[in-house]
């Protein structure tokens, strides 16, 4: 069990030691990495900006059909069924082909519907509308569009419903995405994960004798002799008396 124990930290060592000596590997992968992603995210992905707007669901008595009921202030989930009634009815295809029309959209149903989303604020009577565009004008156009035409639409199915605009949507400055700062935290931790990991891979498919020390921790197999590297002083020895001859030969003629 010891042994076992005395091989993996062997093992963990010498990975750790294959990735120090190549860490100018890591250094530039995390570099580029980093770098690319910056790229990518600051000048090749579309930014989209978002506009907002919140409407405020007011009901004392109101009737869908041929059901009629009543709500308090305090009833608050009876008030947010209302609302996802209301975001339902603001999805429909009359509401929105209807905000096509009026604010002269280029886009289908289909694509408007992908565009813009509605949640309670809270768990509130009061719920929010978003567009999302790579427009900013167009994101605060689309979502204030809505605001107006949502109240009358719903006031046409629901009976007695009272819908009111809390805050209208205004341009936004700033894209909501791609978040720059992420997508480079992300190309920097890639990029290391990537080259530690090609490291560790090569390491392990290694099978070369480094040395004695690494023939006898890994196999635990004795060293019975040591070929010494020889072949190069051998070499450069030849290459010295054939140097020699030569010049003796010359002197001689």
């Amino acid at each position: 069990m010891n042994d076992q124990k005395d091989a993996i930290e062997i093992d963990l060592l010498a990975l750790a030691q294959a990735v120090w000596k190549r860490i100018w590997l890591v250094l530039a992968s995390v570099v580029i990495g980093s770098a690319a992603a910056f790229v990518l995210a600051a000048f090749l992905i579309t930014p989209l900006y978002q506009s907002k707007s919140m409407l405020y669901v007011n009901n004392s008595s109101i009737s869908v059909g041929s059901t009629s009921f009543s709500i308090s202030t305090g009833e608050l989930s009876a008030a947010q069924s209302l609302v996802k009634t209301y975001i339902v009815i603001m999805q429909s295809r009359q509401t929105l082909n209807a905000v096509i029309e009026q604010a002269g959209l280029p886009y289908t149903y289909d694509e408007l519907k992908e565009m813009v989303s509605a949640a309670s604020v809270n768990n509130t009577e009061i719920f929010e509308i978003v567009a999302t565009s790579p427009d900013p004008e167009e994101a605060e156009l689309i979502v204030n569009t809505i605001s107006d035409i949502l109240p009358d639409k719903i006031a046409d199915i629901v009976e007695g419903s009272s819908v009111r605009v809390v805050d209208y949507g205004v341009v936004p400055v700033y894209p909501v995405s791609p978040n720059v700062t992420q997508f480079a935290l992300v190309g920097f931790l890639l990029g290391g994960v990537v080259s530690i990991g090609l490291i560790i891979l090569l390491e392990l498919l290694n099978n070369a004798i480094r040395s004695e020390d690494y023939l006898i921790q890994t196999y635990n197999l004795p060293v019975l002799a040591v070929v010494p590297a020889m072949a190069g002083k051998s070499r450069r020895r030849k290459g010295a008396a054939a140097k020699n001859g030569l010049a003796n030969e010359r002197r001689d003629a």
